[in-house]
């Protein structure tokens, strides 16, 4: 770069507007510090913390300024992803803008080593990354055309999230990675419940979905493994504890104009008679319009067939109308469109996911391995998938 360029290309992105956003990011912020600083060793502490942010994220500039592109909720890919008619100023805007966020991802190291006239030595000790060239309206295009597939904002990055205890939705950067060709077994369960996800993706009716069972049988690796399949389709996980089901409404709000598929995913679903959480979640199976969202659906698993806790108090209670409140708690599992059962897993079909896994890790299994299996899973007090795999990983 000529001398002068970081200059010109601070005031450039000093005058961004649509892609404001991207500005109150630290990468942003370190680079301008860097120009802003005018002695070397403050410059070279600035470059510092630059490089920083960068190795934060992997290690590729060009790849941190795009996902801070692409991440950004502005009000031109809010637009476009309604189908809303956008001004010819701000789509002008848009394109100055994604010119000089291009510069700033094809910057090299040997670019700040020039500005700052460092000379071979002092050179040899700058830390490095990764850049390229790189034309960002050329992807940022590709992105707003298939925003139903990619989404915007932080939901364009990640395929599952969480809502933390101040309301916030954030990625879970160690996602489950589960893949659905993996699964040994339960096979139409599991295609009950991708036939569902299915017409879900394709705009077609969909149920909210109650899969019960049997621990450790794999109930949610079945959720989680299709929001991996079906990701680059547009599908993401949003997972919500059941101490906080009084936040459907605001989570179905903040997601009612994403063109992306959400999953609300509640795990290990179960009441106590008296709490406050099931009616709200009552509410939002039954279609309240408070808590409702058309791109959402709610996917949960409880290892109870009726999720509600009883007791035979319950049953014998002073309540005039015992037994409408009886029905009304345990028939909550008949408010999802489909429930699929997960049962225990026969000895047969224990013992054919250990010869599948056993193979995937290069083992022969044999009748000895059976009779070892069999005796694994009654240490264990009962069979199932997660068992047959715990025992697979002793013998390894």
């Amino acid at each position: 770069m000529g001398k002068g360029a970081f200059e010109k290309l601070y005031h450039r992105l000093n005058t961004v507007s649509v892609l404001e956003g991207v500005l109150d990011t630290p990468l942003l912020g370190a680079f301008f510090a860097y120009v802003k600083r005018e002695d070397k060793a403050e410059k070279l502490r600035a470059y510092a913390s630059f490089v920083a942010e960068i190795y934060r994220a992997g290690g590729s500039l060009t790849a941190l300024v795009s996902r801070l592109i692409f991440e950004d909720e502005n009000v031109y890919i809010k637009a476009k992803a309604q189908g809303k008619e956008v001004p010819a100023c701000v789509k002008d805007a848009l394109e100055k803008e994604l010119l000089a966020f291009s510069v700033l991802a094809s910057l090299r190291a040997d670019d700040f080593a020039q500005d700052m006239g460092l000379d071979e030595e002092e050179r040899a000790s700058l830390p490095t990354y990764e850049s390229a060239a790189i034309s960002l309206s050329k992807s940022y295009e590709m992105r707003v055309n298939g925003v139903g597939r990619y989404g915007y904002g932080v939901f364009s990055s990640y395929p599952m999230f969480r809502i933390d205890d101040d309301k916030k939705i954030l990625p879970i950067k160690s996602a489950d990675k589960t893949d659905v060709s993996k699964f040994i077994g339960y096979e139409r369960e599991r295609g009950l419940v991708d036939e569902n996800t299915r017409a879900f993706l394709a705009g077609k009716h969909a149920a909210n979905v109650l899969l019960c069972g049997d621990a450790g049988t794999g109930k949610s690796s079945t959720v989680k493994a299709l929001v991996n399949t079906y990701y680059a389709q547009g599908l993401r996980l949003i997972e919500i504890r059941k101490d906080q089901l009084y936040l459907l409404p605001y989570v179905m709000g903040k997601i009612a104009e994403n063109p992306l598929k959400f999953i609300l995913f509640i795990d290990d679903l179960s009441f106590n008679k008296n709490d406050d959480n099931f009616s709200m979640l009552k509410a939002a199976l039954e279609g309240s319009a408070s808590a409702r969202a058309d791109n959402a659906v709610i996917y949960a698993t409880s290892n109870r067939r009726h999720i509600i806790k009883e007791n035979f108090a319950d049953r014998e209670g002073g309540d005039v109308h015992r037994n409408d409140t009886l029905q009304e708690t345990l028939s909550l599992s008949e408010r999802f469109g489909l429930s699929v059962l997960f049962s225990k897993p026969s000895k047969q079909l224990y013992l054919e996911i250990v010869h599948g896994l056993a193979i995937r890790h290069g083992l022969t299994p044999d009748a000895e391995m059976d009779i070892k299996a069999e005796a694994f899973a009654l240490q264990k007090g009962n069979r199932s998938a997660r068992c047959a795999e715990q025992f697979i990983d002793s013998i390894r």
